[in-house]
């Protein structure tokens, strides 16, 4: 059964993590580095969705197994509370062209702002960036374009958005779906409506997200309906993915990494369920970290909503999370550091040595860990 949410939330921002770690580590980035072979990144969803293959790894036993998503099940049962996020992708990826015919592209960050339907400004990454200024226009056609308004970082751009039709409108028109970098598609094809579907859950309903929570792309109706039928309980919360979370770290030291801010929403319904839950199975590092960041030192949630920036790393106190799934991740990336601060680096390094033996497919469309 899926446990409605309740609406009523208490807004909270939450950046503080220092009460989860016992001390300092002074961990190396590089200390979280492994060599993966190109052809292990997959470039297409499998199919059917829960048909990928799911390794076992039992953090008790030390074990490592090779198993399939569709096997899910026998590992879940009526103590379980599967946590999903119900986060929906917007197809966030856009190709305008600049005045003297060259194309551009652009990746939606986050929404700054309207002053009508027809009117929106957003924070953006743009490719190429060497020769845009402030005043730069972006076309789309002869009723929708852009205009540059700011610079906020290296990286970072302000746009804002003048459209004839409404802006959810245009990007159903012009939008494609915002793949990450190592996922090749051809910038001048046409926009592929199967990745708009693949790269989305089953269970997608709160716009939100610029990237897809990735470990609830192996989910099909058919595995909630036997979880269902197990007596899982199956409680949505949400967290709008942003780009930065898929990001290699950059720093020399891991603790020097900040995260960037990301929304989410926790409802009193789920709240409740998940105080009285006997085991909590988290589908992703996403639901993970609105479930870290809302616990306090009594292992109880509140509900509500706000902006977390949680950073996990090796040394961190888990407070609510027992079981884990989740896809297999870039080297030095936040989300690989969260795993192997869940399950200990060691076997996850283990882990991966034998997922990549084994050929398993890896990053966003690739296949999955459930961690026990």
């Amino acid at each position: 059964m899926f446990i409605s949410e309740g609406i009523e939330t208490i807004s909270l921002t939450f950046t503080s993590v220092s009460d989860y770690f016992p001390q300092p580590t002074d961990m190396k980035v590089k200390e979280f580095d492994f060599n993966l072979p190109e052809e292990l990144i997959a470039q297409h969803p499998c199919e059917p969705r829960d048909n990928s293959r799911m390794m076992v790894v039992n953090r008790k036993l030390e074990s490592i197994e090779c198993r399939y998503f569709r096997d899910i099940p026998d590992y879940l049962n009526n103590d379980d509370v599967l946590v999903i996020n119900d986060s929906k992708v917007i197809p966030a990826r856009l190709i305008g062209t600049k005045p003297t015919g060259g194309a551009i592209e652009i990746l939606l960050l986050s929404d700054k702002g309207t002053d009508s339907p027809r009117a929106h400004t957003w924070e953006v990454l743009l490719r190429p960036a060497k020769r845009v200024k402030i005043g730069t226009t972006i076309i789309f056609d002869k009723h929708a374009r852009a205009e540059v308004i700011e610079r906020t970082s290296e990286k970072k751009w302000i746009l804002d958005f003048k459209t004839e039709q409404t802006f959810d409108s245009f990007l159903d028109k012009y939008g494609r779906a915002p793949l990450p970098p190592y996922i090749k598609r051809s910038r001048a094809t046409e926009k592929d409506r199967h990745d708009l579907e693949r790269y989305q859950t089953v269970y997608a309903s709160m716009p939100g997200s610029v990237a897809a929570p990735t470990a609830g792309l192996h989910f099909s109706e058919t595995i909630l309906q036997k979880l269902t039928n197990r007596g899982v309980k199956i409680a949505p919360i949400t967290l709008h993915v942003g780009y930065g979370t898929f990001l290699p770290l950059e720093t020399e030291y891991v603790e020097d990494h900040r995260m960037e801010e990301e929304y989410f929403e926790i409802g009193k319904e789920v709240t409740q369920v998940l105080n009285e839950a006997q085991r909590v199975v988290a589908v992703g590092t996403t639901a993970t970290r609105v479930l870290e960041t809302v616990t306090d030192r009594t292992g109880t949630i509140q509900h509500c909503s706000g902006h977390t920036r949680l950073f996990i790393y090796p040394g961190y106190r888990f407070k609510k999370v027992d079981k884990l799934i989740t896809n297999f991740h870039l080297p030095h990336s936040s989300l690989f550091l969260l795993v192997c601060a869940f399950a200990g680096k060691e076997l996850i390094m283990k882990a991966y040595e034998k997922a990549i033996e084994e050929k398993f497919s890896f990053y966003s469309y690739g296949d999955c860990m459930l961690i026990l």
